[in-house]
């Protein structure tokens, strides 16, 4: 069989398409909005200091004062305050108000990712 002879041009035709029909299908198409969402939360967290406020929250038994978190992470508490404003704005802490004092828990969304980040560590392991 040559490629002159036309069943073996037609068979060659084909097998290209074949080729770039199962190679080039595209990729799904992403929603808009959980893009922008999903990425304010992870950069929330893509900060040495307000991923280690998330965990010492999240290590905490109760909500925790911003002058506690403060002494911890050794940073002034205007720094803390512009920390967790961040991420509360991501969804990813809880806040309340007791006289002058702010306290500050873990929303469901942060536990899951803080367990699904041991889960992954652990799996390196």
């Amino acid at each position: 069989m040559s490629q002159d002879d036309p069943d073996t041009a037609s068979q060659i035709e084909q097998s290209a398409a074949t080729r770039e029909s199962s190679c080039c299908t595209g990729v799904p198409e992403v929603e808009e909005d959980d893009l922008v969402a999903d990425v304010q939360l992870l950069s929330a967290l893509g900060n040495d200091t307000r991923y280690e406020l998330v965990c010492r929250i999240g290590a905490a038994e109760s909500d925790v004062c911003v002058c506690d978190l403060e002494s911890a992470v050794g940073i002034s508490q205007s720094a803390v305050s512009q920390a967790l404003s961040r991420l509360y704005s991501a969804g990813l802490v809880t806040r309340r108000k007791e006289g002058s004092w702010r306290y500050y828990g873990l929303t469901d969304d942060a536990e899951q990712l803080l367990d699904t980040l041991d889960a992954l560590r652990t799996n390196d392991e």
